[in-house]
């Protein structure tokens, strides 16, 4: 059993901010793999289903991002999971490149409000996907930047994001957290084609000599053949 979450502030008005790029993951995930409906339970809208023989519960906290650790809190308890083995946050991360993921277990919570409330209810051993939103350039624009939406500019890189980590999502719940991130970096950014070798121009053939014409089949000089015989006088 695996406990799913996604982090993000409730409501329509933050449906579509940057801060809330977990709940859209989570969100396509359900979508993807067919789960059930959303049930309130837990302080937020859980959804269960299954990828392979896993069992999963997706869940999106509806207690605002700097009170997470509430509603997951509540649900390790109930289920008694180990959050070592049994918990993956996905959440935004200012400090990589849009559309980049990364993957780890526990560290710090690198001054994300959600991160650092679920630290404090459930310790720092969980697995964590980050999702790369980018950086404004200056740390006092943060706040505002995370809580705008995304710009339509940025739609298409993060709407295939967002498929390539639900389709990519049984590696993680397998533990291959690298082929996990490796098969999500490949579609979003696939090798170039190698250019096509140019074709080799057509071998020269050196011509060879010519052949020599056959000698003339003529008698040697003064070869008439046999001396005709004698004719008569005539008398």
């Amino acid at each position: 059993m695996l406990l799913l979450v996604g982090l993000g502030n409730p409501g329509p008005r933050h449906a579509n901010n940057r801060h809330n790029i977990g709940f859209m993951a989570v969100d396509e995930i359900v979508r993807r793999h067919g789960f059930g409906p959303w049930r309130v339970r837990f302080q937020g809208r859980l959804a269960e289903g299954r990828i392979g023989a896993e069992k999963l519960f997706a869940l999106e906290p509806d207690t605002y991002m700097n009170e997470s650790g509430r509603a997951v809190g509540e649900a390790v308890r109930f289920y008694k999971l180990d959050p070592a083995t049994q918990v993956i946050v996905i959440y935004d991360e200012i400090d990589l490149k849009p559309g980049k993921v990364k993957v780890k277990l526990g560290g710090g919570a690198g001054g994300h409000n959600g991160i650092r409330s679920i630290d404090r209810h459930i310790g720092r051993d969980y697995r964590r996907v980050r999702l790369g939103i980018g950086h404004p350039g200056d740390k006092d624009l943060v706040h505002g930047y995370v809580l705008r939406d995304f710009p339509k500019a940025d739609a298409a890189w993060r709407d295939k994001l967002l498929d390539a980590v639900a389709a990519e999502l049984p590696r993680l719940v397998e533990g291959d957290d690298a082929g996990f991130m490796s098969r999500v970096a490949h579609v979003m950014n696939p090798p170039r084609p190698k250019p096509p070798k140019p074709a080799e121009p057509p071998k020269l053939v050196e011509p060879g000599p010519e052949p020599r014409a056959p000698p003339d089949s003529q008698e040697a000089e003064g070869s008439g053949g046999p001396a005709p015989a004698d004719e008569p006088d005539g008398l």
